[in-house]
């Protein structure tokens, strides 16, 4: 339950930062446009806290925390006196007009750009990228990946972090073969070419790194307790932090991985739990309960975390740059999540990228509440991702986002004339079907994913 309101307080919080920074692109354009700004609301349905300031706009944080909107004067909506009709949205050039709908999106890339430069500043943790083992069989495995070498370049794309190879190997999709340079503990370096023909994203929640068999080197997980989860079967069964493993039944534990294996083929059944609490030996019987999987299957749960060993020295490093450095850094990463947003929605088409992927708002506030659990900096990131995937989802050509309406002020820019209203109905009514269709099927994945 604690889990519950942690995400949804985070979600709402990330939400509200995002959709205002978005609603306040289109607002302080409209004004510098001359346009009369009747309403700006963050959120939808019955105010909470409202008031007005010297211009007549009146400001909203209404009950729905689900999105916002700028109301602007607009005589296809409202009536307009004749005295201020020189002040209404639809009075203005059309190029204006392309002003004020870019401005939401493009808001939420500057906003992302500062966000990252931030980030940068304050400081950024990161996991040297050093492969831990290489499935058997996999593209990886074939190319001769092995395990202890450091992923150091992908294609031409420098490689620091597990996040740069994650997404560089994004960036290839599609393509037949891509070149790893790997460095081994020696500090030589190799090229690997790792064979991407017919490669695609189409399991769900499995990432890049995962499905061509490379698992990232982590430090071991010990037999020893470190956490255990309320109100599940290791804390009904009276396991305590502290407490080591060490048999099952008659067999012997010597790793958490095949604990792990055990206890998921164990879903709702008994087991005997020899473990070791300080100077003595403890007999548990512990029921692991059953929990589904995202390919309908189930699977045992324990709820306990274990000890983990130390990193290696030098695995972890923290790198802080200066002010402009850090801008610099910001605009580079932005751009490059926004290329990285626009080649998945082509894979999404294309098929290869399966939908099972789309995450939806739930999906936003797992990510929103565990980026806060890891600190400022987390969240920062996180803030960053969302708002260039905000961006670039309203820039759209569906006619209920600003895409939308973009799309038709350009075909009026070169046309001469707006499109029909006819027209423009039509496209709203298909594009709002198109939304709910992608928002439920969203939702669907994210519950699967619970």
């Amino acid at each position: 339950m604690f889990d519950f309101f942690w995400n949804l307080g985070s979600f709402i919080l990330a939400l509200g930062i995002l959709v205002t920074v978005h609603e306040y692109g289109h607002f302080w354009v409209a004004r510098k446009a001359g346009v009369k700004v009747l309403r700006f609301s963050i959120g939808f349905g019955k105010p909470l806290l409202k008031w007005h300031d010297k211009q007549g706009t009146e400001y909203v944080i209404a009950a729905i925390p689900l999105g916002g909107y700028v109301k602007m004067l607009d005589e296809r909506v409202d009536e307009v006196p004749e005295s201020e009709r020189h002040l209404s949205f639809n009075a203005k050039s059309v190029q204006a007009r392309i002003a004020i709908v870019a401005a939401g999106p493009m808001a939420n890339f500057i906003f992302a750009i500062f966000a990252l430069a931030a980030m940068y500043m304050v400081g950024v943790q990161s996991i040297k990228p050093v492969v831990g083992s290489v499935n058997e069989g996999s593209r990886a495995a074939q190319a001769g990946i092995t395990a202890k070498q450091q992923i150091v370049k992908i294609g031409d794309d420098e490689i620091t972090t597990w996040q740069d190879a994650t997404f560089s190997l994004m960036a290839s999709l599609g393509d037949s073969r891509v070149a790893v340079t790997v460095r081994d503990e020696q500090y030589q370096e190799q090229v690997k070419t790792i064979n991407i023909d017919g490669w695609k994203l189409d399991q769900q929640d499995v990432p890049p790194l995962a499905s061509l068999g490379i698992v990232p080197f982590r430090p071991n997980a010990t037999l020893e307790v470190a956490a255990i989860t309320a109100n599940s079967a290791a804390a009904e069964a009276d396991l305590r932090v502290g407490d080591t493993i060490i048999k099952v039944g008659d067999e012997t534990i010597s790793s958490w991985q095949q604990l792990v294996n055990l206890i998921q083929q164990s879903a709702n059944k008994s087991l005997q739990f020899s473990v070791k609490r300080q100077d003595s030996i403890e007999q548990l019987i512990v029921t692991p309960k059953a929990r589904n999987t995202a390919d309908g299957q189930q699977q045992g749960f324990l709820g306990v975390a274990p000890v983990v060993e130390q990193w290696p020295q030098g695995y972890i490093e923290t790198r802080h740059y200066g002010p402009l450095d850090s801008i610099v850094l910001g605009i580079q990463e932005t751009w490059r999540l926004i290329s990285l947003s626009f080649d998945m929605i082509g894979n999404l088409i294309t098929g290869q990228v399966s939908v099972k992927n789309l995450s939806g708002p739930v999906g936003i506030a797992v990510g929103a509440g565990t980026s806060v659990s890891y600190g400022f900096v987390a969240f920062l990131s996180f803030l960053a991702l969302i708002s260039v995937n905000l961006g670039v989802f309203n820039l759209l050509p569906l006619p209920v986002l600003d895409g939308g309406h973009l799309m038709y002020y350009i075909i009026e820019l070169f046309r001469k004339k707006p499109v029909s209203e006819k027209t423009q109905e039509f496209g709203f009514k298909v594009g709002a079907l198109l939304l709910i269709f992608l928002t439920c099927f969203a939702l669907f994945n994210d519950v699967s994913r619970l």
